[in-house]
Parts: C-alpha cells; structure tokens; sequence
C-alpha cells in the first residue's frame, strides 16, 4: 500500500479536476482507514463513516425551506375539533376547507418509524361523499418570501426544488399536491401515486422553478405548499407544469374525505433547493421553536405599572425572545396570573383591552384596561408582574 503525504492536492490539468482512485474494491482511505465510498461529484451523494452526505451526518444544515416539518411544536394545543377554514393547528399549519367535510386535526403520534415522533392528523368526523365544485380540504404551509429569495422564480434563473415527505392515506390511487404564489395566479401541480392505504409512503417530487410570475421576496408570502385531501373542480387543474390561476389539486385527485372512517396523516416534508431528495434534515427541538416564536407566540412572563388614576389603568411591558416577521396581533388567553411586586398582593386578573405591540415587544405607550384582584384601587406607578394571558401572532 502506497502513502501519500500532502498538505495540497492540486490538479495537473487544465480542466482543474482532481481523481483519487482507490483499489479494486473501489475503497479510499483516509486518516486512519476511514472509508469514503462512491464518486464524490456536486451532483451525488457521498458516504463517509457509513454516514450519507450531506445531512446524515450533519452537513449542509438549514436547506429545509418548511417550518416544523415534524410537527413537533403546537403552542395553540394538540387537537383542534373541528378544523375549521383559515384555521393554525400545530405551529406553521393551516388548513383551507370548503363544503360539507368536516375534520378534526391534531398532533399524533403515528409516524414512520422511530425517527420520528409526530405527525398532523386529519380525522374526518363528517364525510363529504358528493364533492361539489368549490369543495375543498388542504393542509398548506406558507413559506416566508425573505426565505425564498435564492431560489429566483419568477426570473431566467429560477432553481428547481424537491419536496419530500411521509404520508399514510386512507385512499389507494393518484392525490396531489400544489405550489402556489402569494398573489394565487400561479399554480403547479404535482400528483403522486399511493399503492397501499392507512400504511406509511414516502414521496420525493421535483419541480422546475417558475420563471414567471410574482414571487415576493420580502417578509410576505414567498411560496406556499399544498398537501391536498380533497379538492372540486373549481381548485383543480392538469397537473405536472406551471400556470397561470389559483389550484390545488389534479382532476384525478381521490377524496380522502368520503367516510368518516378516514383518517390522514404527513410529517417529515422537506421542500429545498436541487433535483434530488437527501437524507431529511432532522432538527433539534429549540431551534424548531425558535423558528415557529417568529409567526406565533403566548409570551409567558411580562410586567405591568399602574396608571394610578383608576384602578384599571395598566402599561405592559414585554419583550419577544424572538423578533417576530410582522407587528403581532395581540389576542388573550386563558386567565393571567398578576402579582403586585412591592407587597405581593393580587393585581390584574381580566384583559380588558389588550395591549399594542411591535415586532419587539409590547408596545408601552397606551394604557391597557384591566380588572384588578379584590377590587383595589392601584397605586400611581405600582409594578406588578404577570404571566401568561396574551397571544401575539404574526403569520403570513
């Protein structure tokens, strides 16, 4: 066996290409016997340490375009019944339904296999056995455009993208799914092809990137896709190119909503840049959260100061751990907890008014009405600290 000691290898040729042949059983080793197997080129995949690059081992992190696309986070709770139009189940999926089917989502524990640990749940309660024109029944995800700007659509060098992912279908035959832009006057669709239902499949589709088109590159909607369940022929079209108008499905789509014995499960999709799936890029569970606290967050812990001048007049104070993509919406939940913090005493209880908020934080200039505990007046500028009680969302 020959060695080779270097700190450069460099090609001799002009075309700058540099060939490391192994010995006949196609073997190279490197440092101490580990094996590279396969050619190393930019279109395949190599092995190293049994490890298949980019992602198994760890390589090339961040080409996953899709937010929570295991379905691990659901800040709003783990089951949603029903399901209704325009509706965020688990964080970063929304629903779109028309028509009489009717389901309920939740966040399940049928997957795969062992490496991982939720899927989204579609549990049909009411069939919708005749499907009308304008029915419809799709999970959706919408990309945020400041994440889709490497990809060029809607210019001469749009990139092509691969979605994968894991999906278990009560119904055999062709389904689909569907990219769609933010204006929803450009379309593709793609069908795939279950062979065995209420049995976990994997699916890898690869599409063309559209060089047509309006695709926002800014904190809009990028890019959104579709996984269909049931579609009528107002949302369908001819699937396998780009076009112009608002679609969901292929004609051939099966109706996953006809009974309510049927339930539909997806998890692991993977939407990234290149005309071939790799290995899905499975990631840590706080930087998932982190991603989702972006679109939608329940801050937890605030403070607030009275106004002083009645016993309802608060400012609240609060600092997202996440700049969110927009100035949130500020809802309440739940029943917040307030302590006056120089005498331990009972503060606010009720939300009258909630309080404005940008993308940092709650927003400190107006005072918020609130409902103090045991009825007492508040002092003039009195701390108090609270948790839970707000909702800030900001998706797209």
């Amino acid at each position: 066996m020959s060695t080779i000691k270097a700190d450069t290898v460099t090609a001799s040729t002009t075309d700058g290409d540099v060939t490391i042949q192994g010995n006949g059983t196609g073997t190279v080793a490197i440092g101490d016997n580990t094996a590279i197997t396969g050619t190393l080129s930019s279109t395949s995949t190599a092995t190293l340490s049994g490890l298949a690059y980019p992602s198994d081992g760890g390589l090339w992190t961040g080409r996953n375009l899709i937010i929570n696309s295991e379905m691990k986070v659901s800040q709003r709770g783990t089951s949603f019944a029903p399901l209704t139009n325009d509706i965020y189940s688990l964080d970063r999926w929304q629903y779109y339904t028309a028509g009489a089917g009717v389901i309920t989502g939740s966040q399940a524990t049928d997957t795969p296999n062992g490496n991982f640990k939720n899927s989204l749940k579609a549990d049909v309660t009411t069939a919708d056995a005749s499907v009308a024109a304008g029915d419809l029944s799709t999970f959706l995800q919408k990309i945020e455009g400041l994440d889709c700007s490497a990809l060029g659509w809607g210019t001469a060098q749009a990139k092509s993208i691969t979605v994968s992912f894991w999906v278990k279908s009560p119904k055999t035959g062709t389904h689909s799914i569907a990219l769609r832009n933010s204006a929803q006057d450009r379309s593709y669709v793609a069908e795939y092809t279950i062979d065995s239902a209420d049995t976990w499949e994997q699916q890898s589709i690869t599409v063309a990137g559209d060089t047509s088109g309006t695709w926002l590159t800014t904190n809009g909607v990028g890019l959104q896709w579709n996984v269909l369940l049931m579609a009528g022929t107002t949302f369908t079209t001819t699937a396998g190119s780009w076009g112009a108008g608002n679609y969901y499905g292929s004609g051939n789509q099966v109706n996953c909503l006809d009974s309510t014995s049927n339930d539909f499960y997806f998890t692991g999709v993977q939407l990234e840049v290149g005309s071939a799936a790799t290995p899905f890029e499975h990631e840590m569970y706080g930087t998932t959260l982190q991603k989702c606290l972006r679109y939608y967050q329940k801050p937890v812990n605030w403070w607030a100061q009275s106004d002083g001048s009645t016993a309802t007049a608060f400012k609240i104070f609060h600092s997202f751990p996440v700049t969110m993509r927009a100035a949130p919406t500020v809802g309440t939940t739940g029943t917040p907890a307030c302590v006056k913090m120089n005498a331990n005493a009972a503060g606010p209880t009720t939300i009258s008014v909630v309080p404005t908020a940008n993308v940092s934080g709650f927003n400190s200039a107006s005072y918020t009405t609130m409902a103090t505990g045991g009825g007492s007046a508040a002092a003039t500028n009195t701390p108090y600290s609270g948790t839970n009680g707000f909702t800030a969302d900001a998706e797209l």
